[in-house]
């Protein structure tokens, strides 16, 4: 996500609440948020979901009382989020599956 020009802290502090709103969500593997290097105001969230209807859950989930709404979130674009979809294959650090 790219935030307007020096709001990419601002846009980073959400998607932190955002993350701990989310810890213990029933099906959230991974929930990361980052900041690319050389460029603040662009923010990377991964995210990996036990199965669609984890991360469809999540986003249908009413905000906590305190927690940032997505329109929040939006209002510190300057663009459309890009989503990449991967089918995790494997790798460190993820519970193995079973």
């Amino acid at each position: 996500m790219t935030a307007h020009p020096g709001r990419g802290g601002e846009l980073a502090g959400l998607l932190l609440r955002v993350a701990e709103g989310l810890r213990g969500f029933p099906g959230c593997e991974v929930y990361l948020v980052g900041r690319e290097a050389g460029a603040p105001d662009v923010v990377h969230v991964t995210e990996v979901w036990r199965d669609e209807g984890a991360a469809q859950a999540a986003l249908s989930a009413p905000p906590t009382a305190d927690g940032p709404r997505p329109a929040d979130v939006l209002a510190l674009l300057s663009a459309p989020p890009r989503r990449t979809d991967l089918a995790v294959l494997g790798g460190v650090g993820l519970p193995a599956a079973g």
